[in-house]
């Protein structure tokens, strides 16, 4: 049970709040002044604070201070009959997780409370997560072009301008975002993620902002969304160029105004977020082809990032192996294994289509059928020993493609342009088939 300490002079309000406070599961503390409240707070643990600005013997925002000195971080609200905006200021400034003033709305007083407590599980959940890991992903690389990358990251993480990394699969674009947020002034909230690929369309809206009970069918209880999680932090959002068209405007409007709305819900939400996208499709094309949003483009790509392909910077390949190595047996609990010399000219050499993520795993193969202390020229798989020529593999990757070009126009035809009903048909779900028709290129014949 969460226990509340509230400081109040008024005997009305104090009785008011243990009312509404008990009856929602709370165990609530009283003082009444200012030093009952300096003889309680060391021997009372308590999981938040409402403190009312005003007291016979001192001010609220000095008890919040001193709180923050003791460098106690439950959350506090700010209550006050007769504040003002200067009151409201302080309070913030001192780090008050909002001010409310009198009388106090039941509802509102609950959901402020509620969201105080859920963003304190939050970030001591961060700091837990934080000491599991040490000092977060390590950026592996030697190249020019890669030392550049992590440079820009590093100068644009100081402001709270959105960054679009745009890349191939698997190059580390959410590694280079959590290195983002971590040099960030917004270290100290959350980092959430968003795969917008991966959430059905009509899931989506309320993944990013949450739903009211009773919403829609199977919505059970009252949900948070991403955004109303990451308040104070960054929200990551994945594959940002498959948001559908209704969900990228929803999303426009959080970045131009920083409110939204839940599912369901009519009370304007407000969230504070530093947003990183990540895309391995080229939104500058989809905006021509009035696919996205060219108003929701310019918002996400403040500053776009290029993260180049393994391919492009062979030098990192052998730190980067490496590493992998040294990680995979270390987590296994193998024996140290060294890789030998001629084998990084073969990785080097070859073209690494799933760029980092493939290498690791090729790494980690590599390192379970070895069964020595060194990995040798013979550990290497078939197709990184001897890869298909490019023209083949071209040729091959082309008639795949327009094989499957063919099918899905078919299809498409077949049910008269309904994408709904020809996903049923092909066995796949809307979103991917929609998917597809970007990346084959397939349009309906004006």
């Amino acid at each position: 049970m969460k226990t509340i300490l509230v400081v109040d002079d008024e005997a009305n309000v104090r009785a008011s709040l243990r009312l509404v406070l008990e009856g929602a599961g709370y165990s609530v503390t009283f003082c009444r002044t200012a030093a009952e409240f300096h003889a309680q707070v060391p021997r009372c643990r308590a999981d938040a604070f409402l403190l009312d600005v005003r007291l016979p013997d001192g001010n609220g925002i000095d008890l919040l201070n001193g709180l923050r000195r003791m460098d106690n971080q439950a959350p506090v609200i700010m209550i006050s009959g007769h504040g003002t905006i200067s009151d409201a200021v302080a309070a913030t400034r001192a780090g008050a997780f909002d001010f409310l003033e009198k009388p106090l709305g039941r509802d509102r007083l609950l959901l402020v409370l509620k969201n105080a407590l859920d963003q304190a599980a939050l970030r001591r959940e961060n700091a837990r997560l934080r000491e599991l890991v040490g000092d977060g992903p390590r950026m592996i690389g030697v190249s020019s072009v890669f030392k550049k990358i992590v440079d820009q990251i590093g100068q644009v993480a100081r402001s709270d301008a959105r960054v679009l990394l745009l890349g191939e699969s698997g190059t580390g674009k959410e590694l280079l975002a959590e290195h983002l947020h971590r040099e960030s002034p917004f270290s100290a909230g959350p980092f959430v993620k968003v795969n917008c690929a991966a959430i059905p369309v009509e899931l989506l809206e309320s993944e990013l902002f949450g739903h009211e009970k009773g919403a829609f069918t199977g919505a059970t209880a009252c949900r948070r969304g991403k955004f109303d999680l990451a308040d104070g932090g960054t929200l990551f959002l994945d594959e940002v160029g498959d948001l559908h068209e209704s969900s990228q405007g929803k999303l426009l409007r959080v970045l131009q105004e920083g409110e939204f709305q839940r599912v369901g819900g009519e009370e304007t939400l407000h969230a504070t977020v530093r947003v990183v996208s990540a895309t391995n499709q080229d939104l500058a094309a989809l905006v021509e082809r009035k696919e996205f949003r060219e108003d929701l483009f310019y918002r996400l790509s403040v500053v776009p990032i290029r993260v180049p392909p393994l391919r492009e910077r062979p030098e990192d390949v052998q730190p980067l192996a490496e590493y992998f190595l040294e990680e995979f047996c270390r987590r296994n609990n193998f024996k140290p294994t060294r890789i030998e010399e001629d084998v990084f000219d073969t990785l080097r050499a070859y073209r690494w289509p799933g760029n980092v993520r493939e290498l690791r795993n090729v790494i980690e193969r590599m390192a379970i059928l070895s069964g020595g202390d060194r990995i040798g020229t013979d550990s290497l798989p078939l197709e990184i020993r001897l890869p298909a020529s490019t023209t083949a593999q071209s040729s091959l990757e082309e008639s795949r493609a327009e094989a499957e070009r063919n099918l899905i126009r078919r299809s498409l035809e077949e049910a008269r342009w309904n994408v709904s009903a020809a996903a049923r048909a092909l066995g796949i779900e809307r979103t991917r088939l929609h998917k597809r028709l970007r990346a084959l290129g397939i349009a309906k014949d004006r």
